[in-house]
């Protein structure tokens, strides 16, 4: 019969509690009470701050903008069709932001600054807030053709949501031509921005804000 000796059970279980090694990782998460319209409420996300990114279960982004005592109002930027009630939402610990570079000069993007020109994938390691404290285009097709026509596409960036958009990604769309400005104006270099009709834009606030049931008028 093998007997271990007391010292060799000490020596074994401080090998294990070394050798242990345990990462807690704290997730906030939250319940989806009610979607449509593109907004959703959920229950939960104790620790979010205003303008945080919230993923869903289904993979869809929101950003959080009413923080209630009882619910959060999250703006979805996407149609959220597949969100369904009772599903789970966790917060990403990331205020909304859009991905900048050099790149992105001569292309077209949508308010997330994703192409919507078909000519591929942007690279890019650098992020900006889409809402900051600082300095602040929607254009249609014939614009962006007649930019290419005379070059000026080689030093222009088009963001475009089109009319079905959903509310909330034509409210974001002038945050995220200022994002990307602001990129190029940090580094001293001359930006100008062209706003095509931003009264689209002040109907779509107008819109969130009643679904969310804050007040529509612009805050200071």
């Amino acid at each position: 019969m093998v007997t271990i000796q007391a010292d060799e059970i000490s020596n074994i279980i401080r090998e294990r509690i070394e050798q242990y090694n345990r990462e807690v990782k704290i997730v906030n998460t939250g319940t989806v009470l009610q979607v449509g319209d593109g907004i959703a409420r959920i229950h939960g996300l104790d620790e979010v701050m205003a303008g945080e990114l919230v993923e869903f279960e289904e993979g869809t982004i929101g950003i959080a903008l009413n923080l209630e005592s009882t619910n959060v109002g999250v703006v979805l930027m996407g149609d959220g069709l597949l969100i369904q009630e009772g599903s789970s939402v966790k917060a990403t610990g990331r205020i909304a932001q859009i991905p900048v570079s050099d790149a992105y000069l001569g292309r077209v993007i949508n308010t997330l600054a994703k192409p919507i020109d078909g000519r591929g994938e942007i690279s890019s390691s650098e992020y900006r807030l889409i809402e900051s404290a600082a300095p602040r285009i929607i254009s249609r097709r014939s614009v962006v053709t007649n930019f290419q026509e005379r070059g000026a596409m080689e030093y222009t960036i088009v963001v475009a949501e089109t009319a079905d958009s959903p509310a909330t990604l034509q409210y974001l769309a002038p945050y995220t031509g200022a994002a990307l400005a602001e990129y190029f104006m940090y580094r001293e270099r001359h930006t100008s921005i062209i706003y095509d009709d931003p009264s689209k834009q002040a109907q779509a606030y107008r819109q969130m804000s009643l679904l969310l049931r804050r007040p529509p008028g612009r805050e200071v």
